[in-house]
């Protein structure tokens, strides 16, 4: 009779559990252990910022099956036959004899446990700027259950006025939404030029108008230098400029960093990006050692480089190949990332996959972009603004990149994309995909299609298009430029850039050619309010002669920048 293997995972968030969960699918005698540091197993992280802000009200809904099972050490034993402990925390790995020692965290009790195959899920720790202040009362992350607790109650208590959210990127913008929503005033600081480092400068401008919109303070080019405190309570975070927020809440979310320690103490190779390396099978430099989760660096499938990729969703990806693999040999792979993310900012949502334009440049790739901005169905449907922004590879068309921001279906485009780029499409490939259409759903050639084609356009030299960024800094060293609106007369009274522009409506244009400046060489930029009146225009203007005609990428709905009205 084959001998039974022991499996010891260590961690039980979202990577360890999934591994556990596929072994023991796949082999119904193996003797599979969870050993887990916190109380708690199988965490919604990504649920926190939801249930701090009230969108539901039951903590378990947190650590629970979709059909409301709580997922605690009995749930794993009775419905799995998986041996999850929680506090219990592993101190060390003994990979010479193939041991783990372990610490109970309430008794402080220890003991060694023998493994056949060990997997390491050990997440990932948050960061915390290295500045006076930080183990104020006041002071938080949102990394544990803990935190969340702590946040809730805040919520419920109504008792704090002011907070600052210290980082603008996914989990950031998602607090404070969180806490806003709880009447409380928030400032927003983040130390990059831009909210959203996955987005590109334009596309993330239009997403901190959004949270503007929603009465919050955003400061942006600025770090934390101490949080200042009285009787050990927050009372003020100040910023490097010298500017004192005075608060009583401040939540630290400026990313996080990989948990290798005890991986490294053991002797398992820690990859440049800080991450554990593991090959394709999520196998580390030990053969009877795997990895998965926040802990490990993965490969980018467009630039084949290591990144760190802390996602939900990829831990469950990852640990499903590691449980397959412990069980079954080196079967099955984990290709790597397009690094695909998506949140929801009030009444916005913004998400990118694949390169931003910025990315590309770092990684000396030739590209072409376009920015796309259109419903994403019908009016009559009650149609909803989206703003693309589609990064292509220029010698081949090959997409690399996407980001969508606005608060119509971002997700749909999202995922459209995502598949795009791990299927190696090209701008081709993509103006004719047959994607499902009804007008409740999307328009006739939906938004990401018509993002295509308006690439297409570009990239066969029919549309000459010009970003918002690049027409602000024309407009700011004062070039001679011609700058047109072709929307009709009660647009432009309802609403306009104020940059200097001139209104020729699109239907009075032919009638009105004389004009436009005399010099056919003179820069004409066209515009309307997504830039399809505006593309218009200009093949009409060009036909006459002119020709350094260019098209406002997005039109007005697009401008990231202050408008007269």
């Amino acid at each position: 009779m084959e001998k039974q293997k022991r499996i010891i995972i260590i961690g039980g968030s979202a990577a360890g559990p999934k591994t556990a969960a596929k072994a023991r699918r796949l082999d119904q005698n193996a003797e599979i252990i969870i050993l887990q540091k916190g109380p708690d197993l199988s965490m919604a992280s990504c649920g926190y910022p939801y249930y701090i802000g009230g969108t539901f009200d039951n903590r378990n809904m947190l650590l629970s099956t979709p059909t409301g099972v709580v997922r605690n050490p009995q749930f794993y034993l009775n419905a799995k036959g998986i041996d999850a402990r929680v506090n219990s925390e592993v101190t060390r790995i003994d990979r010479a004899e193939k041991k783990v020692f372990v610490k109970n965290t309430v008794t402080n009790t220890s003991e060694s446990l023998p493994y056949d195959k060990l997997v390491i899920a050990t997440g990932s720790i948050p960061n915390m700027p290295p500045v006076p202040g930080c183990d104020l009362e006041g002071v938080t992350t949102l990394h544990s259950m803990k935190d969340v607790d702590f946040l809730r109650g805040i919520r419920d208590e109504k008792k704090i006025k002011k907070a600052v959210v210290i980082g603008g990127g996914l989990i950031g913008l998602e607090t404070c939404e969180a806490l806003r929503l709880a009447g409380i005033e928030i400032t927003v600081v983040e130390l990059l030029p831009q909210l959203l480092a996955f987005l590109d400068c334009e596309i993330a401008r239009l997403v901190e108008n959004h949270i503007r919109s929603k009465n919050t303070n955003v400061i942006t080019n600025n770090g934390v230098v101490e949080f200042i405190g009285e009787n050990n309570k927050l009372k003020a975070v100040k910023l490097s400029n010298g500017i004192e927020l005075d608060c009583e809440l401040a939540v630290v979310a400026v990313g996080v960093k990989p948990n290798v320690q005890l991986a490294r103490e053991a002797g398992i190779d820690i990859g440049t990006t800080g991450g554990i390396h593991v090959n394709e099978y999520m196998q580390t430099n030990d053969p009877d050692i795997y990895a998965a989760g926040d802990c490990v660096e993965v490969i980018n499938m467009i630039t084949k480089k290591q990144v760190l990729a802390p996602y939900g969703d990829l831990a469950n990806l990852e640990g499903r190949v590691a449980g397959e693999n412990i069980i079954l040999g080196n079967t099955v792979t984990f290709p790597g990332t397009v690094q695909t993310g998506i949140c929801k900012i009030f009444d916005f949502t913004a998400g990118a996959t694949g390169l931003t334009e910025d990315r590309a440049k770092e990684n000396g790739i030739d590209y072409i972009s376009v920015v796309n901005a259109s419903p994403d169905k019908p009016g009559f449907m009650g149609g909803k603004l989206l703003v693309t922004k589609l990064v292509a590879e220029k010698s081949t068309g090959k997409i690399i990149g996407a980001q969508c921001v606005g608060p119509g279906d971002v997700s749909r485009q999202i995922t459209t994309w995502a598949m795009a780029i791990k299927g190696n499409l090209t701008v081709e490939d993509m103006i004719n995909a047959d994607l499902p259409y009804a007008p409740p759903f999307s328009l006739a050639i939906d938004h990401a299609i018509a993002t295509a084609h308006i690439l297409q356009n570009k990239m066969k030299g029919r549309l000459k298009s010009i970003s918002a960024c690049d027409v602000r800094e024309k407009v700011n060293n004062k070039e001679d430029v011609y700058i047109l609106d072709v929307r009709g007369s009660d647009e432009f009274e309802q609403m306009r850039l104020g940059i200097g522009e001139t209104l020729i409506p699109l239907g009075a244009l032919r009638k009105r050619l004389n004009e436009l400046p005399e010099d056919k060489s003179t820069e004409i930029i066209c515009y309307c309010k997504i830039s399809l009146r505006g593309y218009e225009a200009a093949i009409i203007i060009e036909a006459q002669g002119y020709s350094n005609v260019k098209v406002l990428e997005g039109g007005i709905m697009a401008w990231p920048y202050k408008r007269e009205k």
